[in-house]
């Protein structure tokens, strides 16, 4: 029964289409706290489970209601459906009245609007009430990015930091806004801590590259690069940035070192054909050889 269930949760992540309809009362809650446990994103199939399944046999929940509550009303909010949102946000309201957690929902609701002064106010609220609420932080650092108010949200953003320094989410974040101001230095300083903390994690090799690649450090970004695809070798980014790296240091560079990044380039190059063939197959060689005619136009850019 658990792997038929299992089965039935991997099928229902991987389909596009409206399989609520064929989901029982328990299927969906079952699905519905696989989803909170492992921390899935996919909103829009848990608001098509509430309203398709759930929102008229809500009584059959149990205490477990609430915990659904509110992910319904984030999911909403991800899908831009204030309506459910908001009715959830009732439920939990007439529930718990005193809950800093059911008030950062109602900020969330109110950013949602644009009412972003009201939002405000509740997530100063919350943290003279609970300094250490991390939400609340990040909430109104996401107000002030969307009222364009970058510094004063990358100012916020390192006061942040400085109590928690392994949130690696933040220091994304923080690299993303570094990256608006084209800030190149601090950017990589953000994403290396990132791979501090993860160094197995490629898309921080990745964008570690990527970084290097625009300072037109090319000999790091290939490093970074190599690295990246190293630890995934279907990172397509990956292979385009090694390619691109190892072909501006062709141009540049004489004797063995420009033998080595031309075989460098060449692997690269290889790499990314060979996955475009696996994926188009022989019926759409045409794309392929668009793809070689790309990358013949890219190395004799960079030369």
């Amino acid at each position: 029964m658990r792997n038929r269930k299992s089965r039935f949760l991997t099928q229902f992540l991987t389909r596009k289409d409206k399989m609520a309809y064929s989901m029982s009362v328990a299927e969906a809650k079952a699905f519905l706290r696989k989803v909170r446990e492992d921390q899935i994103r996919c909103s829009k199939k848990i608001v098509d489970i509430w309203e398709e399944v759930l929102v008229k046999n809500s009584f059959s929940l149990g205490e477990e209601v609430w915990l659904v509550y509110e992910q319904v009303c984030l999911a909403a909010l991800d899908c831009a459906q204030l309506d459910i949102a908001e009715g959830c946000y009732q439920a939990l309201k007439a529930q718990f009245p005193n809950s800093l957690r059911v008030r950062k929902l109602e900020g969330m609701i109110l950013e949602a609007e644009e009412e972003y002064d009201r939002a405000m106010a509740i997530y100063e609220d919350i943290l003279e009430k609970d300094e250490t609420n991390a939400i609340a932080t990040k909430r109104i650092i996401a107000i002030l990015k969307a009222q364009n108010k970058i510094q004063d949200a990358v100012e916020k953003l390192n006061k942040y930091l400085k109590e928690h320094s392994l949130d690696t989410e933040a220091w994304l974040e923080l690299c993303d806004m570094y990256l608006h101001e084209l800030d190149y230095n601090k950017a990589a300083f953000c994403i290396e801590e990132c791979i501090l903390s993860n160094p197995h994690n490629h898309l921080y090799h990745q964008k570690l590259g990527e970084i290097k690649y625009s300072q037109c450090e090319y000999q790091e970004a290939r490093s970074y690069f190599a690295h990246a695809a190293k630890l995934n070798p279907n990172n397509m980014r990956a292979l385009f940035g090694l390619h691109l790296s190892a072909t501006n240091l062709v141009s540049s560079q004489k004797g063995t070192q420009k033998t080595e990044n031309a075989r460098h380039a060449a692997w690269a190059a290889k790499q990314i054909k060979d996955r475009y063939k696996t994926q188009l197959g022989k019926n759409r060689s045409g794309d392929v050889k668009i793809v070689e005619d790309m990358l013949e136009a890219l190395k004799m850019s960079s030369s």
